[in-house]
């Protein structure tokens, strides 16, 4: 039986003072699709959602709503003007009696509904949004980026709400599990043309290629074509008095075809690259406690982490995972408990409050002026990991056109700020990547860059994310803040978090202590920094020893270092170049075995 169509759109164009962003687009939503509206970043995916909305108008071409059909949208920056709380605004429009309806969706979404639109968050004001769209309940729901703001539990409620909607709903969104869950139909925006596949997103990779592949060959043979046809052109005047000017043409034809087509856009040429190693020990925290305004944040937690090691902190908004993780950098204080730093350590921060971007500054300046990437006496370099680039070719790395170098920040999609974070990001050499919420608004294939690059980097990272497929794919081990002031340790990712946690209870004396008892399977798991146990007395005595070893001998080898850093050292005395890295090779040797010999006998002293 065939579906009734809630909206269809024929031969829409649109232009922005530039390049078209549609041209001929068509497209149908039936009833109850469950639609994934994919492309990359600056394809058109909010604009077209805004079309699908009526809010904005094309320059050409129908929009078609059949009677009695209404179309829901969550507005990016809803307007609460004459709205004295969220809540008022949530419930604007809708009968007295489904006010229940808002409050539950508050209740699932985490949002106070009594809170004034002024003194509210971004979030907030997009969770309102979210809210009254969904007490609405209208025939057909358009969403863009739902889970935005969204902690991992509330994006849980949210998939589970979708999944029994009766509604139809297009989604755009970076969450892939969250388009995996919901998802039976894909809308592929690629150079302003939009496709259909009737395949939820988990077959969009694969579609995709295929499209590019033939797209390739087509290509191919055109080219091929071309050629020959060239050939004859040419070759072909002397053997005849009269050119057969039907032919003639169709070559102009097929050069023209090809000259209108649209070369897709490459991927980003982002890339990480670790500075100095850092220690073995990269951060080591004792009893460490935190608490604002009489609320416990988290009680006495024990952590270390290690080189390479990949630390995924998670748990719903406000619970202090952000808080956590600068304890662990130093950027604020424990109330209680020591944190230790590693040798070396050189990070690399991307805020997930984008508060290092001005909006009003242009994207040439956010990274010509960055007093990080600043290059004396050339407004028009960068310094990347220490070479020299051109602003426009390193933004162009990152999928930024000559045209947008001279744009205000305020211009960008979310999306292109990330990528222009991450810009910042990736100029510095680091050994420590501290990673808050890197994963929003960006796009398919730059999300799965990201992920290889973090893959390959030899460094550490540490990723505060609501991302379940990102951590998965990302994290080695993962911390849950659960609430209560509880800080569990589990191996692996998200995934394998939630199998552990299902399988291990609390022993009465964790919750008591507050010290969390991570699961066996976890690694590290017992507090650090206890001794005697499982020692002999010598052995305590050079646990007690080693700290200070390591210590001189991290700071001989930086003496060697800076010695050897002189370029002109090997040609002026070549002997002493010699024995300088004999000694750098002999000590850096001693430094590894002494970190082995103290992570062992720590382990021991822990039990």
């Amino acid at each position: 039986m065939a579906r009734a169509p809630l909206l269809q759109l024929n031969d829409i164009s649109l232009t922005f003072g530039g390049d078209p962003v549609f041209d001929d687009l068509s497209l149908v939503v039936h009833e109850g699709d469950r639609v994934a509206l994919v492309g990359r970043n600056g394809s058109g995916k909010s604009t077209l959602m805004k079309v699908m909305a009526g809010l904005v108008e094309a320059d050409s071409g129908s929009r078609i709503l059949p009677p009695g059909i209404s179309v829901g949208y969550m507005e990016q920056d809803p307007d609460f003007a004459g709205f004295a709380t969220l809540g008022d605004y949530a419930q604007s429009g809708l009968d007295p009696a489904d006010s229940w309806k808002v409050e539950a969706a508050a209740e699932g979404l985490k949002l106070r509904l009594d809170a004034a639109p002024d003194a509210a968050s971004g979030g907030e004001r997009r969770r309102a949004a979210l809210a009254k769209l969904l007490a609405e309940a209208p025939e057909l729901m358009l969403l863009d980026e739902p889970t935005n703001h969204l902690d991992i539990e509330a994006i849980g409620w949210l998939e589970s709400q979708l999944k029994d909607t009766r509604a139809g709903y297009v989604l755009i969104s970076h969450d892939r599990a969250f388009l995996n869950a919901l998802t039976r139909a894909t809308l592929w925006i690629d150079r302003g043309q939009v496709r259909r596949n009737e395949q939820g997103f988990a077959g969009f990779e694969d579609w995709r290629d295929k499209v590019w592949e033939e797209e390739d060959q087509y290509r191919h043979k055109l080219n091929r074509k071309i050629k020959a046809e060239a050939r004859w052109a040419v070759e072909g005047i002397s053997a005849r008095r009269k050119r057969n000017m039907g032919r003639v043409r169709a070559l102009g034809d097929l050069r023209a075809e090809r000259a209108g087509m649209i070369r897709r856009q490459g991927t980003a040429a982002m890339a990480l690259e670790e500075g100095t190693k850092s220690g073995k020990r990269v951060i080591e925290a004792k009893g460490i406690s935190k608490s604002f305004d009489g609320k416990t944040i988290f009680k006495p937690f024990d952590l270390r982490i290690l080189r390479g090691d990949r630390v995924a902190f998670v748990g719903p908004n406000g619970v202090g995972k952000t808080t956590l993780l600068k304890v662990l950098t130093g950027e604020i204080a424990p109330d209680s408990g020591i944190v230790t730093h590693g040798t070396n350590l050189e990070m690399a921060v991307f805020d997930q409050t984008r508060a290092a971007l001005d909006p009003n500054a242009t994207l040439w300046d956010a990274l010509a002026l960055d007093p990080s990437m600043a290059v004396s006496g050339a407004s028009d370099q960068v310094m990347v990991r220490g070479a020299p680039r051109h602003v426009v070719g390193y933004l162009k790395d990152f999928l930024f056109d000559e045209r947008q170098a001279r744009a205000p920040v305020r211009s960008l999609s979310g999306g292109e700020k990330a990528r222009l974070l991450l810009a910042r990001l990736m100029a510095r050499e680091s050994n420590v990547l501290v990673l808050d919420e890197p994963t929003n608004d960006l796009d398919v294939e730059t999300l799965d860059l990201l992920q290889d690059l973090l893959g390959d980097y030899p460094g550490t990272v540490l990723l505060v994310s609501h991302d379940r497929d990102f951590i998965d794919r990302v994290a080695s081990t993962t911390i849950a803040m659960e609430g209560d002031g509880l800080a569990t340790v589990y191996a692996g990712g998200w995934s394998d978090y939630r199998a552990q946690r299902a399988e291990t209870v609390p022993t009465r004396e964790a919750e008591k202590t507050g010290r969390p008892k991570a699961p066996a399977s976890a690694p590290r798991e017992k507090p650090a920094g206890k001794t005697g146990g499982g020692l002999s007395y010598t052995e305590s005595h050079r646990l007690k020893e080693l700290p200070g070893l390591i210590e001189r001998l991290e700071a001989e080898i930086a003496k060697l270092e800076e010695l050897m850093s002189d370029p002109e050292l090997f040609t002026r005395e070549p002997v002493k170049f010699r024995k300088a890295s004999e000694a750098l090779a002999e000590r850096q040797g001693k430094l590894s075995a002494a970190e082995d010999e103290w992570l062992m006998l720590e382990d021991k002293a822990s039990g």
